[in-house]
């Protein structure tokens, strides 16, 4: 008898260590899957977004030299082509808004992807500019609708305490994912048209892939209650309104000066080689798949417009840097290296605050509508990069720079005056309890 109580001891005691190990076990899985406090749908969305980043990243460089070597047309007509799909996202985006509102995020992020991946397939068989031109259209159209669509969902799939993580994360994959289709898409365009067709069809397999997840993920694509007035009511928020055309600036100077200003001048003017200026840009990139999300846990309790202002400033010290590397032969590179760097942080800083802030002052049956207004402040800030940069940068690059520099302090002050009209409520970047972490995952 003594025998089988001891036995039995020995299992009871196996058994709860058993249980203690799965307990164990349990929380790691739990706490893996809960990084940062997100859900699962959360996370294959941002797996989707990376995976249309990839096939956009891949293509992207090569558009004007496919169409130009690869099908034969003239670079005005090819440039012309690739314009279309920007300049048809603009006219696009703002009634992605409404549909948004009506129809729900998913629902048209799904609409979105269909009509890029049908554009990037017809663009891979355009052997004439006209069927060119109508793929570009169509491309044009499905670009206009997934970025406010898709701001929109992370918005609603995030719990409003937890969006400026989402966002980050959000915004890491896509850069992630451009970086590396970059890489893939010069090893497969050195096989010429072949490879630049492929890329091509790639691109639109990775947005059908996007809206496969979409549709198998995101079950439940919450449409809330229709408010009357539209963009009426979006134009009367005077906090919104103020935010959005802050937006337009800093995106103008640390988006757009950066991609098409600082390349032609350290290759024209300050002599640097393509190598060079691409480890510039990679710099950039990979700064900020590194500093996205340790600065979206910095902005956790503290006030958003000092860190859209904090991010302003360092435009201004990147374009001084860049200024400085013009009048200082033997500091170039470094000056030029260290300007990436700021305006990577910078970009960081900003998009940390952009979205949560935006989806926190739209009510719930207008933040379409607010998340395409904020969209086409986007645009429209890299839209005045090059065409009026480019001109004032050619007159002088000296003018182009110090303009750049003061529109970014002016951004700054704006942000923060802009907190007086902000509520309460949303000045500052919520800091997640473990505990509200534990049960949004």
């Amino acid at each position: 008898m003594d025998e089988i109580n001891s036995a039995l001891a020995r299992e009871r005691q196996a058994d709860l260590l058993r249980r203690a190990q799965q307990r164990r076990d349990s929380q790691t899985a739990s706490n893996a899957q809960a990084r940062f406090g997100l859900s699962r749908e959360l996370w294959f969305v941002v797996l989707g977004i990376f995976l249309n980043y990839v096939g956009y990243g891949a293509v992207l460089p090569f558009e004007i030299i496919y169409l130009h070597d690869g099908r034969g047309f003239s670079l005005g007509v090819a440039g012309l082509v690739v314009g279309l799909i920007t300049g048809v996202a603009v006219v696009t985006v703002p009634i992605a808004g409404p549909l948004i509102d009506r129809f729900g995020a998913r629902t048209v992020g799904v609409g979105a992807g269909v009509a890029l991946a049908a554009g990037y397939v017809g663009l891979a068989f355009a052997y004439v500019p006209a069927h060119a031109f109508v793929a570009a259209a169509i491309a044009g159209a499905g670009n206009g609708a997934l970025n406010p669509s898709q701001s929109t969902l992370i918005a609603t799939l995030a719990p409003s305490h937890l969006r400026h993580r989402a966002t980050a994360i959000s915004r890491v994959a896509g850069n992630v994912g451009i970086g590396i289709g970059g890489g893939v898409g010069g090893l497969v365009a050195a096989y010429g048209v072949t490879g630049f067709v492929l890329l091509f069809l790639a691109n639109g397999l990775t947005y059908l892939i996007y809206v496969c997840v979409l549709v198998a993920v995101v079950r439940d694509d919450t449409r809330p209650e229709p408010v009357a007035g539209g963009y009426r009511l979006v134009v009367r928020d005077r906090a919104f309104v103020q935010l959005a055309v802050t937006n337009t600036a800093m995106i103008a100077v640390g988006w757009g000066v950066f991609t098409w200003l600082v390349p032609p001048f350290a290759g024209g003017d300050l002599g640097l080689s393509a190598q060079l200026i691409g480890l510039l840009l990679l710099a950039n990139a990979a700064t900020v798949a590194v500093a996205q999300l340790p600065i979206a846990r910095l902005a956790e309790g503290r006030r958003r417009v000092v860190m859209m202002a904090l991010a302003a400033w360092l435009f201004v010290g990147a374009y001084l840097l860049v200024l400085a590397a013009g009048a200082s032969p033997g500091a170039v590179y470094p000056a030029l290296f260290a300007a990436a760097i700021a305006v990577a942080i910078g970009e960081c800083f900003h998009t940390a605050v952009l979205m949560p802030l935006t989806a926190d002052l739209a009510p719930a049956g207008l933040r379409g509508r607010y998340m395409a207004s904020m969209g086409l402040s986007w645009w429209l800030g890299l839209t005045i990069a090059p065409v009026l940069g480019i001109q004032l940068l050619s007159a002088s690059p000296t003018a182009a720079f110090l303009t750049a520099a003061l529109v970014a302090l002016g951004a700054g002050a704006s942000a923060l005056m802009m907190e007086r009209a902000l509520p309460e409520s949303s000045r500052l970047t919520p800091r997640p309890s473990p505990e509200s972490e534990r049960r949004t995952s």
